[in-house]
């Protein structure tokens, strides 16, 4: 009996020294990448200087495009996440401001994103690997349900986001696989034509949201400019009045939901192709050298 329970502490002993071993190696890979996506990008780097940065999820990262404005003199890049919500934005934000960013405008885009201050669990993952390295990492995840299990359980965070952290993804990361999402200045051009268009609002409530306060509180410390503006959405969409509410909520939010309205414009309804993109672009540029 002392010999099976000896024998099974020792296989308890080296699984869980494998789980360490393989925490260590996947972080490691993770704190010394900056081209494999824009967390990574940020996270591994310092003192980056822009007159705009583009904050905010698919609706900004797929309409937003620095060359436009790179032709004016400004010097920009797109940070927006497909498939972020505003919980990530923030801490994405927050970390810029931590290596020393020097920012002189951030444009974040504001409208189905307002309903809801809960992480998306993809782009949440992508800040684990940074769970021990970073305080303020840390100190933001700390209220979600499984932080401990996260923080203190070496390789959990690995396996609970597989498809985000795990094997293939932290390959991809250690062989410098090419990622179509840093090219562009940030941003991600889409060419296709007038697909799934129409939509439904129904059912979405702006809120005052916790995750957008602290972006507007960090612009306010840091003397950052914040211009935060709805993007467009095609015609056939029900319950329009949603960016009513939108700006009823928050009043400073300019819009831009109505700028591009023609279907030729958009790749799905929620979504600009190129063409679109450009005439939106253009637009906030030309108001923003008409105001600044």
């Amino acid at each position: 009996m002392k010999q099976f329970k000896f024998f099974t502490a020792k296989i308890l002993g080296l699984f869980l020294l494998l789980l360490c071993l393989l925490d260590l190696c996947f972080t490691h890979v993770y704190l010394h990448d900056n081209k494999h996506n824009k967390t990574n990008f940020v996270y591994n780097s310092k003192q980056k200087e822009y007159d705009i940065i583009f904050l905010g999820s698919s609706r900004a990262n797929n309409h937003f495009i620095p060359s436009v404005f790179e032709e004016k003199g400004y010097k920009t890049y797109n940070y927006g996440m497909s498939g972020s919500h505003l919980y990530e934005t923030a801490l994405l934000f927050e970390l810029m401001m931590e290596r020393e960013y020097k920012i002189k405008t951030v444009i974040i885009q504001i409208d189905l994103n307002i309903g809801s201050d809960e992480p998306s669990p993809k782009y949440l993952a992508q800040f684990l690997p940074f769970i021990h390295d970073s305080k303020t990492v840390a100190n933001y995840l700390k209220s979600q349900p499984d932080f401990n299990l996260w923080y203190y359980i070496p390789f959990y965070r690995y396996i609970e986001y597989g498809t985000a952290i795990g094997f293939r993804e932290t390959w991809d990361t250690w062989t410098e696989k090419p990622n179509v999402l840093l090219q562009n200045g940030g941003y991600f051009p889409l060419k296709s034509l007038g697909k799934n268009m129409k939509n439904s609002l129904n059912g979405l409530k702006p809120i005052r949201n916790a995750s957008y306060e602290k972006i507007k509180s960090i612009c306010k410390k840091n003397n950052i400019r914040l211009i935060a503006v709805t993007t467009p959405i095609c015609e056939n969409t029900s319950n329009r009045a949603y960016f009513n509410q939108v700006t009823k909520v928050y009043p400073e939010i300019i819009r831009y939901d109505t700028v591009v309205n023609e279907d030729k414009y958009f790749s799905t309804c929620g979504h600009l192709n190129f063409e679109g993109a450009t005439i939106l672009s253009r637009k906030v540029l030309k108001d923003i050298i008409k105001k600044y």
